[in-house]
């Protein structure tokens, strides 16, 4: 059975957010919570499929495995700390904007704990690293990081998720995500080093955590790890600036992504999927880790074919004949 967690929080924290739910028209708490969804599983993994099968393969490579660090760094910390949410506690406080809207409202299992706030530390490390990594134009997407990385966190304390010092955890969180993996990827050559020092630290989490999300997270971040040998092996694909081509490859992955996702839950009923065991758990790493793994290293493949290749590949394939 989930721990139900411990409930501790600053008086103004609870003042500041009963009074923003208080004061904030309906409406605009409506539009403001939207954008939650840059700090969501979803936003991140079509911002990675973007920039790694579409614009560029090594910067994605590399924001991809920092997107899938932190995605396992807050929840380890949050099965640490065991914060029980805001609206847990106080009759006050609304949650607006459930983690998982299809579990119960108070299912710790689903909904996870609430300090850091993962969405918060989600924003601050893919939107820094896209900064990091661009090689033109890096202060306008550092402010871009800035802005988009407020607005996350501001959304998590208006809909009643997250506590203000949730928030700023996760931020600072994110950006030492990001500075450590970027400082991996700055001192280490070897890139099969690199993955032995972030599947171990990942892995830390299989002895101690409970909730849903770290376990899916850490597949994502050992499949994605795995997909770039045999990537570079035996698919080794162009990047392309063909906007019909790049439509394509990041839309039918994320088909694949909910397609594989429902397809290999069929072999596993609801109830042991759900009951929150180590094996349910470990089948949900596993689940997750296949499935980026055939997106970021076989789906690829496809890509020798004309309609996934583009026009600029296509006269270049044809100037070299």
């Amino acid at each position: 059975m989930v721990f139900e967690g411990y409930s501790f929080s600053f008086d103004w924290e609870v003042a500041l957010m009963e009074w923003l739910q208080a004061h904030i028209p309906e409406g605009v708490i409506s539009f403001v919570s939207l954008f939650s969804a840059f700090g969501e599983e979803m936003i991140l993994i079509a911002i990675m499929s973007f920039i790694y099968l579409v614009y560029n393969k090594e910067m994605g490579r590399k924001i991809g495995t920092t997107i899938c660090l932190g995605l396992c760094a807050a929840p380890m910390i949050k099965n640490l700390f065991f914060r029980r949410r805001p609206y847990f506690d106080n009759e006050g406080i609304k949650c607006l904007r459930p983690v998982d809207s299809d579990a119960d409202l108070y299912d710790i299992a689903a909904q996870g704990y609430s300090f850091p706030s993962g969405h918060s530390t989600n924003a601050a490390l893919t939107y820094s690293s896209i900064a990091r990594y661009a090689k033109n134009h890096k202060k306008t997407f550092a402010i871009i990081a800035v802005v988009l990385s407020f607005l996350v966190g501001f959304s998590r304390v208006v809909v009643g998720c997250h506590f203000p010092t949730d928030v700023l955890c996760g931020w600072v969180l994110g950006l030492a995500v990001m500075i450590f993996v970027s400082t991996l990827y700055g001192r280490i050559s070897d890139r099969r080093v690199i993955f032995v020092i972030l599947a171990v630290l990942g892995g830390i989490g299989m002895f101690y955590c409970d909730t849903n999300d770290y376990f899916a997270s850490y597949g994502l971040l050992l499949g994605f790890m795995l997909s770039e040998p045999f990537e570079k092996k035996y698919v080794n694909f162009k990047e392309t600036r063909s906007p019909l081509c790049a439509v394509l490859r990041v839309a039918l992955a994320g088909l694949l992504y909910f397609g594989l996702n429902i397809l290999f839950k069929l072999p596993f009923s609801s109830d042991f999927l759900s009951d929150g065991s180590f094996m349910s758990h470990l089948v949900r790493t596993l689940r997750y880790g296949v499935i980026i793994f055939l997106i970021a290293g076989v789906y690829p493949m496809l890509f020798r074919f004309v309609p996934f290749r583009g026009r600029n590949e296509e006269e270049q394939k044809n100037d070299n004949l």
